[in-house]
């Protein structure tokens, strides 16, 4: 069956290696995808389906309506970080569990989780979370591979907890409902957050030298602590209500989540001129970078389909793909190795027009699908030799903690991305309760 499609397979793997190579020759991903997607179709239809493909491509992806969000959700994170109404969540977080082995970690884990629901990005919570927690974690004598670590890891739940920018994409390009992958992103989001927790205090209870113990919080500075995380609670419950109550779509979200933090920084007088253009400026370039990559992205789909590669994709993975596991292992070997080399938004867009026919072609759910996805990019977020994550934090600490300390201190955290994405895999339901239980 597969010299049927030896051709067509041939062209797509042929084309696949030479995007890569041009990355490894330090090209920009955006332009190795125009590249190979131009030449491949001009060596297979001419030059004029070339030409009208990469006049036709870019306006047709760019216009779609469900990307829309991705600017508002980009600006709403934007206005999140720089009014810095995320802080109070690890205030509070850090108050109510100092008593616990490891509580600046703890609180530092579940403080990333709290932003990561207000930006729906990874390197902004890790970025803007370090600034926050790593010194004070440093100052109580935490262990620097454990103080580094926990931000560099629990940062990776924006991509994971809604609103996410990565679920935004996953969905134009599966052509599958965007409301029902964030909701199910919230238990994956969770379970992620209370195994990293879980983690944290049993090795520091193990090994109290990695995190001393600080002084007990009277009740009263706790509640007073509870009550300052008002904003990124209303930020939260006004996107949560306003999307699964019918007010907005998925799409309309992200201006309503815009709107209601620009509201918040009014109403904390932490909003002026400079924030405000500080947060456009942000947005602009951030969503600038997510288009110019997913287009590339969406002409290498078009070449892969023109070629015939995605349908013979498809016609392997009914001979040959014997069931789930293997399509897994398969799935995980090809992100963990696109993710030491490139980064998040790049994995992800390389990897779907080529895995996404295995996966249609099994009738395996594309929503459980995308949330794997979206696990396996937050765990290249942390891999090395690229490791995104863990070199926002160290742009964060600088000279006082080393990059080998970092990418040590995310070693244990890495186990427990291991666990959930087994979780996750073997219980799709943790994935598919929620977006079951809605829709």
């Amino acid at each position: 069956m597969i010299s049927e499609y030896a051709s067509e397979l041939t062209t797509g793997g042929v084309a696949l290696g030479a995007v890569l190579l041009l990355i490894a020759a330090r090209v920009p991903i955006a332009m190795a995808l125009f590249l190979v997607s131009f030449l491949g179709i001009y060596y297979l239809n001419g030059l004029d389906v070339a030409l009208a493909v990469i006049r036709s491509v870019p306006f047709e992806f760019s216009a779609h309506w469900s990307l829309s969000a991705i600017p508002m959700f980009t600006f709403m994170g934007a206005l999140a970080y720089f009014t810095g109404i995320s802080s109070s969540v690890f205030r509070a977080a850090r108050i109510w569990l100092a008593g616990l082995p490891g509580g600046l970690a703890v609180a530092t884990n579940f403080g990333c989780a709290g932003f990561a629901a207000a930006s729906g990005s990874s390197t902004a919570t890790a970025a803007s979370m370090g600034k926050i927690a790593i010194p004070e974690m440093l100052s109580a004598k935490y262990d620097k591979g454990l103080a580094t670590g926990v931000v560099a890891s629990a940062g990776t739940l924006g991509a994971l907890i809604p609103p996410s920018i990565l679920f935004v994409l996953f969905g134009v390009f599966a052509e599958v409902s965007i409301a029902k992958l964030f909701l199910a992103g919230v238990l994956p989001g969770l379970l992620t957050a209370f195994v990293f927790a879980a983690m944290i205090v049993i090795r520091c209870w193990l090994k109290p030298e990695l995190a001393p113990r600080t002084a007990g919080i009277n009740s009263s500075e706790k509640w007073k602590a509870l009550f300052e995380t008002w904003p990124v609670l209303l930020l939260v419950a006004g996107i949560t209500v306003g999307l699964y109550g019918g007010l907005v779509t998925p799409t309309e979200a992200g201006a309503y989540g815009s709107a209601v933090t620009l509201l918040v920084g009014l109403l904390q007088r932490r909003l002026n001129w400079r924030t405000l253009m500080d947060s456009l400026q942000e947005a602009a370039a951030t969503t600038a970078k997510v288009f110019i990559v997913a287009i590339g992205a969406s002409l290498f789909t078009k070449f892969l389909a023109i070629s015939g590669t995605a349908y013979g994709l498809g016609q392997m993975a009914e001979s040959y793909i014997a069931g789930p596991l293997e399509l897994f292992i398969v799935t995980t070997v090809f992100f963990l190795f696109l993710g030491m080399f490139l980064d998040p938004l790049g994995v992800m867009l390389i990897a779907i027009p080529v895995l996404l026919p295995f996966y249609d072609a099994a009738g395996l759910n594309l929503i459980w699908f995308g949330v794997l996805v979206v696990k396996l990019v937050e765990i290249g977020l942390l891999t090395p030799p690229v490791g995104f994550n863990v070199y926002v934090v160290k742009s964060v600490v600088g000279s006082q903690v080393s990059l080998g300390q970092i990418f040590r201190g995310v070693t244990w955290f890495l186990l427990c991305e291991a666990i959930v994405l087994l979780l996750l895999f073997t219980f799709p339901q943790i994935s598919l309760f929620l977006p079951d239980l809605q829709f």
